[in-house]
């Protein structure tokens, strides 16, 4: 079973793997595959909830998802995101909402979109038994204020983005989350923790990867450029659809082995002679 001491062991020994999910099958593939954590993140808005960021994600969306993957899992780690607006305003709300994943719906850890307001933060739901995974770089809920653009592309950024992994580590946190940031930054931040550090969009030398499930599937109609398809289930998708209408239509579904008849109701027929269907 994968735990949050075990990922701290792995660092520098095995590389980690991780990827997002949001419902009860995916989530039982993705432990059948052997991957360490599952991600229950905000990106479902994106992903799976039909918005165009992660922003509208709420509480409710989050612990209904998180509890649908814990319940299909009990050897992999599952972090999940606190979405937007639901920490960092007051520390005692940060800390139910936080305590809500683990207690009511099964997570093993949270993952924070970081900065200096988390630092606090992440030490006190350490405190009080929360593990936190802090994140780094591009972090989706400042969208308004960022964008999507790589993060840490000047030597003032990139210093600012390593006192913060350093902060955060010292505040308690397990493992930290670069996402699009220059590789060299990601290799000399992952040079500098002892806590695991798991890119996406930030190169080959972090300890470990993430990747977004839709488009590791191949079920987004664009990924980012940082991302790689590996598998077509959307064009798979789209055929067995069409196989099913079109069986619907030509009235090969449902056959005889799909249909069970009772003997005893073989006089309905009768019973209705005389009536006719409106």
């Amino acid at each position: 079973m994968t735990t949050t001491r075990g990922l701290r062991k792995q660092t520098g020994e095995e590389p980690i793997t991780m990827l997002t999910a949001y419902d009860a099958p995916t989530a039982s593939i993705i432990e059948d595959a052997g991957i360490d954590v599952i991600l229950v993140g905000d990106s479902m808005g994106n992903a799976v909830l039909g918005y165009d960021s992660t922003i509208p994600v709420t509480m409710d969306d989050i612990a209904s998802r998180t509890g649908a993957v814990a319940r299909a899992t009990e050897e992999t780690l599952v972090v999940a995101d606190l979405p937007f607006l639901s920490f960092g305003a007051d520390e005692a709300e940060s800390i139910h909402n936080a305590g809500r994943l683990l207690k009511e719906e099964g997570a093993d850890a949270v993952k924070i979109e970081s900065g200096d307001h988390t630092v606090a933060l992440t030490e006190a739901l350490v405190d009080v038994g929360i593990p936190v995974m802090g994140h780094l770089g591009l972090t989706p809920q400042h969208v308004n204020e960022l964008g999507y653009a790589r993060q840490g592309t000047d030597r003032e950024a990139a210093e600012s983005i390593i006192e913060l992994a350093e902060a955060h580590e010292a505040a308690g946190a397990f493992a930290l989350v670069l996402e699009h940031v220059p590789a060299n930054l990601a290799a000399a931040i992952t040079e500098r923790l002892e806590i695991p550090t798991i890119g996406i969009g930030a190169g080959p030398e972090c300890d470990g990867q993430v990747l977004v499930i839709t488009d590791v599937l191949g079920l987004n109609d664009w990924s980012p450029s940082f991302s790689e398809q590996f598998g077509d289930v959307g064009a798979e998708t789209r055929r067995a659809v069409a196989a099913y209408r079109d069986a619907v239509t030509d009235g090969s579904f449902p056959a005889d082995e799909h249909s069970y008849v009772e003997e005893d109701l073989e006089d309905l027929d009768d019973a209705g002679e005389g009536e006719t269907r409106r």
